[in-house]
């Protein structure tokens, strides 16, 4: 058993920015004052939680965490911090993020399934993804803590050929810290709600959902998707924010709470 970790909600950091205001006048360097707060909580809280297993777990091998949010929360910006962060404590690399992405069901699936059609309207929603596959990989990494194991291949998602590739990723024995990234980890719908009991510690990033609406639209535009910002925010309308609507209201309480804010 992991030992029962304190919950912290980081929304006070975010939502009373005196110090960064004090110290900065314009939003930016606002900004930039209370993302360090955050990605510095969730750093020392990982160094902390390393040394708490440490002196309770000694045969432990292996912390894994799960990060979960709605779409456009910047969950993967954070993600990529607190691991580089992590990485730069010490001479040799031990922290890696493994995104749920990978566990998109394949066109090929998709093309199979009598609401076709929907299936492609709403890819991304929890139904549309290899829910099976994602606890597998959880229940691996899981045992992997205290049992050593070869690499744990995961998958990985191509943009460009929009769909899934089966050995994107190779979690290695030197991997200390497993950084799980994804919308539904937090599910509280079955098998998701399995994942809680299988880490050493829950993250959750909220956003507004007009804020989110406005990072997936310029999301889609930038990418390519649509051409124009009415079409992509009747994308992010139809879709992505349905899915952080559901991500909310079906939430496993985390044990830590970051409350996204606006660039």
């Amino acid at each position: 058993m992991t030992p029962q970790r304190s919950s912290v909600n980081l929304a006070g950091i975010i939502n009373e920015p005196t110090r960064c205001m004090a110290r900065f006048s314009s939003l930016s360097p606002q900004f930039n004052c209370i993302m360090e707060s955050i990605y510095s909580s969730l750093t020392d809280r990982a160094l902390e939680l390393f040394k708490e297993l440490e002196s309770t777990y000694p045969t432990r091998h292996r912390i894994v965490v799960a990060l979960a949010g709605p779409p456009g929360s910047g969950k993967s910006t954070i993600a990529a911090e607190v691991v580089r962060r992590l990485n730069a404590t010490s001479t040799t690399p031990f922290a890696a993020i493994v995104p749920m992405d990978g566990f998109h069901l394949p066109r090929s699936t998709l093309d199979t399934l009598p609401n076709k059609l929907e299936a492609y309207a709403r890819r991304g929603a929890s139904w549309t993804f290899d829910e099976n596959g994602v606890l597998k990989l959880v229940n691996m990494l899981s045992e992997s803590r205290s049992e050593k194991s070869d690499a744990i291949i995961a998958p990985t998602f191509d943009h460009a050929f929009k769909d899934p590739v089966e050995d994107g990723i190779r979690i290695t024995s030197d991997v200390k810290f497993v950084l799980l990234e994804g919308n539904y980890l937090l599910l509280d719908e079955h098998p998701w709600n399995q994942i809680q009991e299988l880490v050493d510690d829950t993250w959750f990033v909220d956003v507004n959902p007009g804020l989110a609406r406005t990072r997936i639209a310029n999301r889609h535009i930038k990418a390519g998707i649509e051409m124009t910002w009415e079409d992509a925010v009747r994308r992010a309308e139809s879709n992505d924010l349905l899915n952080g609507m559901e991500i909310r209201t079906k939430l496993v309480k985390p044990a830590v709470v970051i409350r996204s804010i606006e660039e």
